[in-house]
């Protein structure tokens, strides 16, 4: 593979699983994540390898320090094949009980953020006729879940954005792709995970909501089952618009294509369960 592909948020996870088996097909991997020690780690193993590489550690909202990101990619590997919006951050609980400011740092990170990166790389790709911009998303990016409404809403957004987008670049040559898996075995809904306080009107379904979802986590996917289809994905000269990694997330979007809104939800709400 004779790619340089740009990678945000691949400090850990399936990020990291990724710019590791891209660097061992020979490609050449950048990226950037807010976990130093992550990033530090992830350098090592690539410089142990021989595998060309720019990894630093740097904040998604830092907009100047994008552009000097991209400018010294450029500068070091002449041009990028392919940019992996992958950081991202969770949100969960009941609506009623958001805090608005809190939720904002969600869309500013997994909105924005995917914004930055591709905005910053697109001109070098329009000017060479040729390039990939690829979005992890997720299946609530189609398929809203309760209690994961500023989650839903940011997924939703990020995928109007690649489909809008879409239709501006591909006449110079640059292919859009969203990547949608339902859940990967890590500790990503473990740190959102929170009951609503005693008393909540809420707190009852919400743990419902959650014990189910842990116990479908222990099955999901792990981060290098979800790499290898990543790095399927980005090795295509001409991807899919949608890609699923896992078998539940081609489930339930096919159950959305096609059935009654009525029977979704009723599938739904018993899968998570927290019917009434």
């Amino acid at each position: 593979m004779n790619q340089v592909v740009v990678i945000t948020g691949l400090a850990q996870g399936m990020g990291r699983e990724a710019a590791k088996m891209l660097a061992a097909r020979g490609a050449t991997v950048a990226g950037f994540d807010l976990d130093p020690e992550g990033i530090e780690s992830l350098k090592a193993e690539l410089d142990a390898a021989g595998a060309p590489n720019h990894v630093v550690p740097m904040n998604i909202t830092d907009r100047p320090g994008i552009l000097k990101f991209r400018d010294t990619v450029l500068e070091k590997f002449k041009r990028v094949d392919t940019v992996l919006s992958n950081v991202g951050i969770g949100f969960f609980g009941p609506f009623e009980e958001v805090v608005l400011e809190d939720a904002l740092k969600c869309l500013e990170i997994n909105v924005i953020g995917a914004a930055a990166i591709f905005q910053a790389f697109l001109p070098s790709m329009r000017e060479r006729g040729a390039g990939k911009l690829i979005a992890m998303s997720s299946l609530v990016g189609q398929v809203p879940f309760p209690f994961e409404s500023i989650y839903s809403a940011s997924k939703f957004a990020l995928e109007g954005l690649v489909l809008s987008l879409r239709y501006e670049v591909e006449p110079f040559g640059i292919r859009v792709a969203l990547i949608e898996p339902a859940q990967v075995s890590t500790t990503f809904a473990a740190k959102i995970h929170k009951l609503p306080p005693e008393g909540s009107p809420y707190r009852d379904r919400a743990a419902r909501f959650i014990r189910k979802d842990d116990a479908l986590i222990k099955t999901a996917p792990d981060p290098v089952q979800a790499a290898k289809r990543i790095v399927e994905i980005i090795d295509r000269d001409k991807p899919r618009l949608h890609n699923q990694v896992d078998f539940m997330s081609t489930v339930f979007l096919g159950l959305n294509r096609y059935l009654p809104r009525s029977i979704r939800d009723r599938i739904l709400l018993k899968h998570m369960d927290i019917k009434e």
